[in-house]
């Protein structure tokens, strides 16, 4: 299911992930996006309420290390809304490349349960995860310039626990963990640098990608999924354009390109 649902996303996303960099930046970064899933649960609604999303860049949890993830969208979100394929946005950075270990759910105290056939949703109790939040093992490794999704299946059939005969519930989330890069790019150099071109990476259904070398006549395009392009560069005279073809980019890597004369 998973497989599946990653590449029609992560197409209009890398739009606009896209971008050229100077390559100036000795560790490298890698984009990452937090989803969120479910597999179905005979319930009309899950309600769990999720504060913040942090990732551990260490080894060893002694403490240190938690990243809060920039861009999130806090909120009560109903698992069953993410059924049967589809899936959300949780949270998105830029993250130094290297190895993480473990993601961090931090939840509110907003969390509820609707029965099937009732009108009313009930309280589910967390035991554990609204301050010290719901750590979950990752260790999976950042490549720079690489785009990546986590995906986060949550199994409510499974998360939710009745407490003995009392028609209280408590949430104890049981969640599978899925990192997969799912965009490349490509990189490279142009000759000479004041050639200072447009640069179009184009699928073979014409959706465009595309950027500029920096002063020094290197470019990196981001963001671009796996797949064979054809490579534009647009320059004014006394310079030439040019096109290569074939060029084969997978999601895990930066493909390299051999430098490009323009004269």
């Amino acid at each position: 299911m998973k497989n599946r649902l990653l590449f029609g996303l992560m197409w209009m996303a890398a739009l606009g992930f896209a971008s050229c960099s100077d390559e100036r930046d000795p560790s490298g970064s890698a984009r990452m996006e937090v989803r969120l899933t479910d597999a179905p649960g005979n319930y009309d609604e899950v309600n769990v309420d999720i504060r913040s999303v942090q990732i551990h860049r260490e080894t060893n949890d002694d403490g240190t290390g938690w990243t809060t993830l920039d861009h999130i969208t806090p909120g009560v979100y109903n698992l069953l809304d993410f059924a049967n394929g589809r899936d959300t946005l949780l949270a998105s950075a830029t993250l130094p490349a290297g190895r993480i270990s473990q993601i961090r759910l931090v939840l509110g105290e907003n969390n509820s349960l609707k029965l099937k056939g009732e009108t009313s949703t009930r309280p589910l109790t967390t035991p554990s995860g609204q301050t010290s939040g719901l750590k979950l093992q990752i260790n999976a490794d950042l490549l720079a310039d690489v785009t990546y999704v986590l995906l986060l299946d949550f199994d409510a059939a499974k998360s939710v626990v009745p407490r003995g005969n009392s028609g209280q519930y408590n949430l104890k989330p049981v969640i599978r963990t899925l990192t997969q890069g799912v965009a490349g790019g490509i990189r490279g150099s142009v000759i000479p640098a004041a050639a200072k071109p447009g640069i179009f990476v184009i699928s073979a259904a014409n959706d465009t990608i595309g950027g500029f070398a920096d002063d020094a006549g290197r470019f990196l395009i981001k963001g671009v999924p796996a797949g064979t392009y054809k490579v534009q560069f647009s320059t004014t005279a006394p310079y030439k354009n040019k096109e290569l073809t074939n060029i084969v980019v997978t999601n895990d890597r930066i493909t390299e390109i051999a430098p490009v004369d323009l004269n």
